[in-house]
């Protein structure tokens, strides 16, 4: 092997590993508080908004906590690197993006589900017959 091929084989390994790790890191996977607790790796968790509870914004931090309960009753704090999101006082359901550290749920992102404004509002259709 002559050293241009070695070098150009170097070059498509280094592609190819970093192509790897950047779609492994994008794909982010749904699950609940007990299994994010145990993976340690970046997960989405689906869950409603505890609205009896404390929630809070820092502005020293820059982070929005709360509490959140997951799909299979498991409930958690949240914080989120940021302030509150829009419309999460009106959310339905709430997504957050991240990993359990240090006993909570460090979201780098939280979005959230409002109720649609284009879904009907208990208004009946008539039939007209011909």
């Amino acid at each position: 092997m002559n050293k241009k091929t070695i070098i150009g084989t170097g070059i498509i390994v280094i592609f190819l590993v970093v192509g790897f790790l950047t779609f492994s890191e994008s794909k982010i996977e749904y699950t609940d508080f007990s299994k994010a607790t145990e993976i340690h790796r970046t997960c989405q968790v689906k869950g409603t908004w505890q609205k009896d509870k404390d929630s809070k914004y820092d502005a020293a931090t820059n982070q929005f906590e709360f509490y959140m309960i997951d799909e299979n009753k498991n409930e958690m704090k949240v914080v989120l690197d940021g302030s509150m999101p829009n419309n999460f006082e009106m959310a339905e359901s709430v997504v957050a993006k991240g990993k359990v550290k240090d006993g909570y749920f460090h979201a780098k992102e939280v979005l959230t589900k409002c109720p649609s404004k284009y879904e009907a509002e208990g208004h009946e259709v008539k039939k007209t017959g011909t």
